[in-house]
């Protein structure tokens, strides 16, 4: 019995102390593993691990459905889509298709600024295998993996606007240059699959691509881009039976048209050699998509600060964050040093000065705008319908002249209870007395800051001057920039001119300066030929600003929108610093629609011919859901390139029709009320 019971309690094989030895070292075990297993248990979920499976989960979902949308029959989307929306409206080039439409004038597309494709066919060390590479459009790319090369190879020469030493960026050719902006995000590719519905392939369509960086004559004179499209538009008219061309520009490509129709007619070596007939003989309509005609107040706020709204507010949620040294780079001075090269940008400058774009306590908008009015979405292609009158009573009447102001309540008194030091003369006197210490300024700038720009050249007291100034209009914003950017101004100034001709029978006029400006330059004689006026209204578009001098290092831009500027109603078209007034976004209706509804309008100075002009505005609706992407009725300043309405206008008359056919002007704004506010002698 002993036995069993020493067998039932204890291993007999092993001597009682070291029994209890084993016991002891399990029960020291015990004591230590089991805080550890406890701690292990009770472990809390970070919010780094909610992070990383948020983005993981977000991540898995997306490949999946790309990989289901890719893998499953190209009905079950279109199936989808209008269980949801109801059917689907047939494409413009199906439609028309069906109607009996066919191929029949070649048409030319003419891209605007940032648009087009440039790749590299020329570069230094860091740009290494990128030979033939897209720097710009695309992927974009190489702007993540080295900007600072990029930056430096997409900059042009500060003093000659043209290639730096040993950089060659040119742009890309053919349709491919501007049918997509970046992977997805189309520019022309709707309106030339459109096209393609009713028989236009690449021998009856041409995408008049150039390096939308230079000033306009200067990609004659570097690249012969001007001399190009004149050819490729004379083989296009003979190799289809002698039909002329319609034109169709976006953008700036609207001003870079109208130089050329100016350079086409000019004798060399100044011009093309075409001589005054040639328009006439080739160029059957001149369809403008959202044209700066009389150029954009956000050009301003882009080189006096390179800002617009969306960047403004970004700095509003990370100040400071854009201007500081990250990862080693600042991003706004290099920014700005580029942009500063690129003289096309100085086409869009305001022209016309207080006389079209308002004065001190005056503008031709006045408060006939409600920027916090909704869109209601319109299926009708071919609607006339108006929107809805606005009631004025309630509004705050805006004084939209004042492009620039330095404070809300400045940009809100009236001009008489504003006190103003003179930039131009007191300034002058300001700045001989401190030399010296401006001197100094400038010698601890250059030395502390990495990245040169002209606004280290200016001193602290020039800074002062530019907020003491208080308010610009039209016609000072060109003093401002001459002032703050002397070199950017100085190449301008030989490129471009912003004012309005008293006779356009000078001989002066005959310079190209004056040829992309429509206040400055005539026609040409072709009384056969159309010209539209196409544009989206319906959106808030950047028409004023108001500034404040920061408070940031030496190194950074001294000036920025005022974010904390607000209208203090949900109407007020004073949001975050800028004024708003009716547009596409980019451009205000009274700079795209002002000359076909008064300077072309009939015979005129301006239009001496007659060329019959017609406004075609279309009224933006936002798509009505995700499936819809960009829109097909939007008249955003690049979406409205997929707008169904604008898309068959322009294959109608590229089939042949006429501006009368279409029903004529088609307008939604008061472009013609505020042509009339407008003393433009005519």
């Amino acid at each position: 019995m002993s036995f069993l019971r020493r067998r039932k309690g204890t291993d007999s094989s092993k001597p009682q102390n070291l029994r209890c030895n084993i016991v002891k070292e399990d029960e020291k075990n015990n004591l230590y593993e089991s805080p550890r297993k406890e701690s292990y248990n009770s472990k809390k979920w970070s919010c780094w691990d909610s992070c990383c499976w948020f983005i993981g989960f977000v991540c898995s979902v997306w490949w999946f459905l790309l990989l289901l949308y890719n893998t499953m029959p190209a009905s079950i989307p279109q199936y989808v889509t209008e269980a949801i929306t109801g059917p689907l409206t047939d494409p413009p080039g199906v439609k028309l298709r069906k109607e009996g439409l066919t191929v029949n004038h070649p048409v030319v597309f003419v891209p605007g600024i940032v648009t087009g494709g440039l790749e590299l066919w020329e570069g230094h060390q860091c740009a290494e295998g990128l030979f033939r590479k897209r720097l710009w459009g695309g992927s974009f790319g190489e702007l993540y993996k080295r900007p600072l090369c990029w930056a430096q190879h997409m900059s042009l020469d500060n003093e000659t606007g043209l290639d730096p030493p040993g950089i060659r960026v040119r742009p890309v050719s053919g349709l491919v240059a501007a049918d997509y902006f970046a992977a997805g995000y189309f520019v022309w590719a709707v309106l030339i699959a459109n096209l393609a519905q009713i028989g236009y392939e690449e021998k009856t369509m041409y995408m008049a691509a150039y390096d939308w960086r230079l000033s306009f004559q200067n990609t004659e004179v570097r690249d012969q881009t001007l001399s190009r499209i004149k050819s490729n538009i004379e083989l296009m008219v003979a190799t289809n039976g002698g039909k002329k061309v319609v034109v169709i520009p976006h953008s700036m490509g609207v001003l870079y048209f109208l130089h050329f129709m100016k350079w086409v007619e000019a004798p060399p070596p100044m011009g093309g050699g075409g001589g005054s007939e040639w328009c006439a003989k080739h160029i059957k309509a001149v369809m403008n998509i959202g044209g700066p005609f009389l150029g954009v107040p956000k050009s301003v706020s882009g080189l006096f600060s390179v800002e617009a709204r969306d960047i403004a507010i970004a700095r509003t949620f990370a100040p400071g964050f854009l201007d500081k040294d990250v990862f080693g780079l600042q991003t706004f001075q290099h920014l700005m040093r580029m942009t500063r090269t690129w003289d096309s940008t100085m086409s869009m400058i305001p022209k016309g000065g207080e006389i079209i774009w308002g004065g001190l306590d005056w503008s031709p908008e006045g408060s006939s705008f409600n920027c916090g009015a909704k869109t209601l979405r319109n299926n009708s292609i071919n609607s006339t319908d108006q929107i809805p009158n606005i009631n004025l009573a309630n509004m705050k009447n805006v004084n939209y002249g004042r492009i620039i102001s330095f404070g809300k309540d400045v940009a809100e008194a009236h001009s008489s209870k504003i006190e103003r030091v003179d930039l131009l003369h007191g300034v002058y006197m300001i700045i001989v007395d401190q030399q010296d210490s401006m001197k100094a300024d400038m010698l601890a700038n250059l030395t502390n800051c990495d990245i040169w720009i002209e606004y280290h050249d200016i001193g602290d007291h020039r800074i002062k001057a530019v907020a003491d100034y208080k308010v610009y209009t039209a016609g000072s914003i060109l003093d401002l920039l001459q002032f703050v950017s002397p070199k950017l101004m100085a190449r301008g100034g030989a490129h471009f001119s912003y004012g309005i001709a008293d006779n356009l029978d000078d001989p002066k006029y005959q310079h190209y300066k004056y040829w992309s400006n429509p206040l400055e330059t005539k026609l040409p004689d072709a009384p056969d030929m159309e010209i539209y006026s196409m544009y989206g209204v319906g959106i808030p578009t950047e028409r004023a600003y108001v500034y404040k001098v920061t408070t940031a290092t030496d190194c950074s831009i001294p000036f920025q929108i005022d974010t904390s500027a607000e209208g203090g109603s949900e109407d007020s078209c004073l949001k975050g610093g800028v004024f708003s007034a009716d547009g596409d976004e980019t451009v205000p209706v009274l700079s795209a629609g002002l000359m076909a509804a008064k300077g072309w309008r009939g015979k005129t100075r301006f239009n001496p011919s007659g060329i019959p002009t017609y406004i075609r505005e279309y009224s933006h609706a936002p798509p009505a859901n995700l499936l819809e992407g960009r829109g097909t009725q939007s008249g955003a300043h690049v979406d409205i390139m997929g707008n169904f309405a604008l898309i068959e206008d322009v294959i109608r008359v590229a089939a042949g029709a006429t501006g009368k056919e279409l029903g004529g002007d088609h307008v939604y704004s008061d472009i013609f009320k505020w042509a009339e506010r407008i003393n433009l002698q005519l």
